[in-house]
């Protein structure tokens, strides 16, 4: 399908005018990278544009600093890593950062984990040996769960797992209680295992950009609700925060750049072994092969070449600027509690017709108008 017929259809079926009801999606913005003298107005403005919440992804710059400078600007905007990245801190080094956040926010603070892959913690971070990353990360929840109950003096330290122990906590060396100690703590994944895992420990599950509707609905929920009930809690207390790629423009033109963008990222994701049950799920699962093959000849544009319209459609959502909205709503009202644009960042601040796009899509995301 074409980018003209996707947005006529869009057009069609979701229309910000057609109808309103409502929604429970929160629409957020992710952090652009900006250096740290200049957080504090951006997440100033992030708050003043309507939008839900801020999120600080760990790359070229941590994902906490961010975070400290946001919270003494903003009042009420939510406040998160996606992701930092877990392993290569101690369980006691997050909880702290984590709690003095949690306080400065005065609890609008999310903890978001990722394991990140093999290679990035052992040849980058030096974690090794790098082995279980599942299990090692739902003892490093379970870990900061039971640090933080000592620090609000609710139980004394004493915590053994396989993978970590913290026993000792000396008055002098805890923050003390503070007002907002039941911080969120989500974590991030692909396959259902992870899945499964936030629904039994976690309050969130950070959804990996390269998905399907479907395979939100057939493999990521279910795992969800399986791990929440195995554990006697509440499904609907996990929060699924996901990404959109949201391909947006008033003319072909103007999307056929986030076009081949969004098929460079795709390309990027899928040539991953741990990402071909998303292909398969499609009935593409040999493009995983593929993709390796160009990869291994440094081969970047015959990786895009490899994406097509029709994966498009089903990875990413196409309207012009009065459809993305309700496009946004359409797949993902009732599946996911948050989500934003995966490449936005930055984007709402390049112009103030930009920020006043995105936020008009914040104000209708959040409104539930269809």
């Amino acid at each position: 399908m074409t980018g003209s017929a996707i947005v006529r259809k869009r057009r069609a079926n979701a229309s910000c005018e057609d109808k309103k009801k409502e929604s429970s999606v929160h629409f957020d913005v992710v952090s652009p990278g900006l250096s740290l003298r200049d957080v504090a107005q951006m997440a100033t403005e992030v708050e003043e544009l309507g939008f839900s919440g801020l999120w600080f992804p760990e790359a070229g710059r941590t994902a906490y600093l961010g975070c400290a400078m946001a919270a003494t600007a903003t009042d009420n905007l939510e406040i998160g890593t996606a992701i930092a990245v877990a392993f290569p801190r101690s369980p006691m080094v997050t909880a702290q950062v984590a709690w003095e956040l949690a306080e400065a926010t005065r609890g609008r603070f999310l903890l978001g984990l990722g394991s990140q892959v093999k290679a990035h913690n052992e040849r980058r971070f030096s974690v090794r040996p790098f082995d279980h990353p599942g299990p090692r990360l739902r003892e490093y929840v379970l870990a900061l769960r039971a640090i933080w109950r000592a620090f609000q003096g609710e139980a004394p330290l004493d915590f053994e797992g396989e993978y970590y122990r913290f026993d000792l906590l000396t008055p002098f060396f805890s923050p003390g209680a503070i007002e907002h100690p039941e911080i969120p703590v989500y974590v991030a994944g692909v396959n259902r295992w992870m899945a499964r895992m936030a629904g039994e420990v976690c309050d969130g599950f950070h959804v990996h950009p390269f998905h399907s509707e479907r395979y939100l609905r057939e493999v990521i929920k279910p795992a969800i609700e399986e791990g929440a009930r195995a554990a006697g809690r509440d499904p609907s207390g996990v929060t699924l925060a996901c990404p959109v790629f949201a391909i947006v423009g008033d003319s072909d033109e103007e999307r056929e750049g986030i076009r081949q963008l969004v098929k460079t990222q795709i390309s990027f994701y899928g040539s991953t072994r741990t990402y071909r049950p998303v292909f398969e799920m499609h009935g593409w699962g040999d493009t995983t092969d593929r993709l390796r093959e160009h990869q291994a000849r440094g081969d970047w544009g015959a990786m895009a070449g490899e994406i097509t319209d029709e994966m498009l459609e089903v990875y990413a959502v196409e309207a012009d600027w009065d459809g993305v909205a309700g496009a946004i709503l359409e797949r993902y009202d009732g599946l996911v509690d948050r989500t934003f644009s995966y490449f936005s960042a930055g984007a709402w601040r390049a112009s103030p017709e930009a920020a006043q796009r995105w936020r008009d899509v914040a104000r209708v995301v959040r409104a539930g108008a269809r």
